[in-house]
């Protein structure tokens, strides 16, 4: 990875707070703007792992957290990236039981979280959704694709 951004998109309020966004009216969802490098990581184990570390069969939900702006989606910026994101949802629900409800939304505009939700994992590693929810998603991936960590 070389990059990842924090950051709401999906809605129509345009630079939404955080506030506004848990309030489920702007349309958002809470979501991280990926970049990385293809040689050293193949799109296909991005993808794999975004369905890898969350269910992607709750409907506007992840665990506890509900709304909308929890909602399972991706955001392809282009015809061919929508392509990829639609093979990899296929190839997920093989591995899932139940219907996959990942929406495919077209890539609008992106607004960057605050601060305090960039890395909020490596900042927070003893807060207690970080140790209840975050901690068994991290050591999942990190399980399934041992072979690209380094």
């Amino acid at each position: 990875m070389t990059e990842v951004v924090s950051c709401y998109t999906g809605g129509g309020a345009p630079n939404p707070s955080y506030e506004q966004v848990c309030t489920g009216t702007t349309g958002h969802a809470e979501a991280v703007a990926v970049t990385f490098d293809p040689e050293v990581i193949p799109e296909e184990v991005i993808l794999d792992a975004f369905f890898t570390m969350h269910d992607p069969t709750q409907l506007n939900r992840q665990g506890n957290d509900v709304g909308t702006q929890y909602r399972s989606a991706m955001f392809p910026a282009d015809p061919a990236q929508l392509a990829r994101f639609e093979a990899a949802r296929d190839r997920a629900s093989e591995w899932w039981p139940g219907e996959i409800v990942t929406t495919l939304e077209p890539l609008g505009p992106v607004y960057r979280a605050e601060e305090y939700h960039q890395d909020f994992f490596a900042k927070n590693p003893t807060q207690g959704y970080c140790l209840a929810v975050a901690v068994p998603k991290v050591n999942k991936v990190r399980a399934a694709f041992a072979e690209y960590l380094r």
